[in-house]
């Protein structure tokens, strides 16, 4: 029986949220065409006769030395530490830039041993695939390469078979049917992030992170009741989200209640949800600590 922890890095949509997904089957990490949609350490589990394999999605590593930026860099780098295996994806479809480097930079130095994805096969041209290729045997001679397209579930069983190779053997650290230990109200809160960022465009999407602050279970009427706040940045953006004539938080209402609905099966849902102003958030210290998890 093999058991490890799989750090996954790369750029902003690099498509590693959709990897996780995929390997899990189920709806573990958010995304969204926004850069940096993810912003905390992930957590999803895969189990088969093998083993398990605890994934940890981190956010995209950008180059950015602004205050909330820089928290992003820190939660990868150490979940890099904390790993057994690392699992690096690159986007061939863009150049390798400085944002690249500076994570092969990185997983040059760590000892963990490193299995890259040249991920969206689906698309690449034959240069761009050649290109990522080379790039990786220059910049990260001893790591396994797998191409693969996340989206269509291509290559990953290649992928599951070299990690499954690297793992140490171990019991299995959480139980056989479990694909996620992310607390409910963080599953909740990302949901509604998720159709939240999904409606809106340019800097909103970035401005917004969601607080669930209270879920209440009805017993006399099988019902979950939540009460979440959507928080942008600006009295201005409150408009934008809720929409002309609440057109906007109805759609995210509507597209967020069967996903949260599947977290308690069974239960009726009464969704309170609200959007609210908190001026220049991110560069808010307590505000960051209660969120990047």
């Amino acid at each position: 029986m093999k058991c490890a922890t799989v750090a996954i890095i790369g750029r902003p949509s690099a498509g590693k949220s959709t990897l996780l997904n995929t390997i899990t089957e189920m709806k573990v990490s958010i995304t969204a065409s926004t850069p940096q949609t993810t912003r905390n350490a992930i957590r999803g589990i895969y189990t088969d006769p093998r083993g398990q394999l605890i994934f940890t999605d981190t956010p995209g590593y950008h180059l950015s030395e602004k205050v909330m930026n820089k928290r992003l860099q820190d939660t990868a780098v150490r979940t890099l530490e904390d790993s057994d295996i690392i699992l690096y994806i690159i986007d061939a479809k863009r150049t390798p830039g400085d944002e690249e480097k500076a994570i092969t930079a990185l997983l040059a130095k760590v000892k963990t041993p490193v299995v890259a994805c040249i991920n969206k096969s689906d698309i690449l041209t034959i240069g761009e695939h050649d290109a990522a290729k080379a790039f990786l045997a220059e910049q990260l001679p001893a790591a396994v390469v797998i191409t693969a397209s996340a989206k269509l579930d291509e290559g990953v069983d290649e992928i599951l078979i070299e990690l499954y190779k690297l793992a140490p053997e171990g019991e299995l650290l959480y139980p056989e049917d479990a694909y996620t230990d992310q607390p409910v109200e963080f599953r909740v809160s990302e949901i509604i992030r998720e159709k939240a960022i999904n409606l809106v465009t340019e800097e909103i999407p970035h401005a917004i992170y969601v607080t669930v602050e209270d879920i209440e279970h009805k017993e006399e009427t099988n019902t979950i009741w939540i009460r979440a706040a959507i928080i942008v940045e600006r009295e201005t953006q409150k408009g934008i989200v809720v929409g002309k004539g609440g057109a906007n938080i109805k759609k995210i209402r509507q597209g967020c209640t069967p996903e949260i609905r599947a977290i308690f099966p069974g239960k009726k849902l009464e969704l309170d949800l609200r959007v609210k102003a908190q001026d220049k958030w991110r560069n808010n210290a307590s505000v960051l600590d209660r969120i990047l998890r």
